[in-house]
């Protein structure tokens, strides 16, 4: 689809869902709209039942993070008509104290995508049938994808053989195992690096 009938698709949605849409552009060949998120479903079960738009394939959900904003999280939608060949990408923006409609009446497989959204970020979906973890731990403290969630984590678990169990126990960073000359290959390191070699031949 063109720039010009993803223009015209544009305003045909910004038109008759004015309670929805914020604002919407075409980017690289791709119609992205910015919806209020207290009105996010509507505007999803509209564009999966217009007639030029036929959006009836949800393909993702995902979020953004962006922790010095008032409004933190991005929600990111993606959908696809197979009617128009198609994508479609929408954008929410919600507070991190704020919660945001389950759309899984209209797409069930959004039920595992929300899940996602809330273990990795920690956004709330209102109305989701079963909204708990779904790639992390029960017990686990915090949301990974969140900027501010430390790259070590707070916890790591093993199996503890004298107890038969896994056990939790607090991240130890050991480096006794690395060394750090803070040399380069080039600059005179006791070690060669496959291809060195090529150099001194030269």
């Amino acid at each position: 689809m063109s720039d010009e009938a993803l223009k015209v698709l544009g305003d045909h949605i910004a038109s008759r869902r004015t309670d929805c849409v914020v604002s919407w552009h075409v980017t690289l060949g791709e119609l992205t709209i910015e919806a209020a998120p207290a009105s996010i479903a509507g505007l999803i079960e509209f564009l999966k039942a217009d007639g030029s738009c036929r959006y009836t394939q949800l393909i993702d959900i995902t979020a953004v993070d962006h922790p010095e904003r008032e409004k933190r999280f991005t929600i990111v939608y993606h959908l696809l008509s197979m009617h128009q060949n198609q994508r479609v990408r929408i954008h929410a923006a919600v507070r991190e104290d704020e919660s945001i409609a389950s759309i899984t009446e209209l797409f069930p497989n959004a039920n595992w995508y929300e899940r996602e959204v809330f273990d990795m970020f920690g956004v709330l979906f209102s109305g989701h049938p079963d909204l708990r973890r779904i790639l992390t731990d029960y017990g686990f403290r915090g949301h990974p994808l969140r900027k501010d969630f430390p790259t070590s984590g707070y916890v790591e678990l093993r199996y503890d053989e004298v107890q038969k169990r896994v056990v939790y126990e607090p991240v130890k960073l050991v480096h006794d195992y690395r060394q750090y000359d803070y040399l380069s290959p080039w600059e005179g390191a006791k070690y060669i690096l496959p291809g060195d070699e090529k150099g001194e031949e030269a």
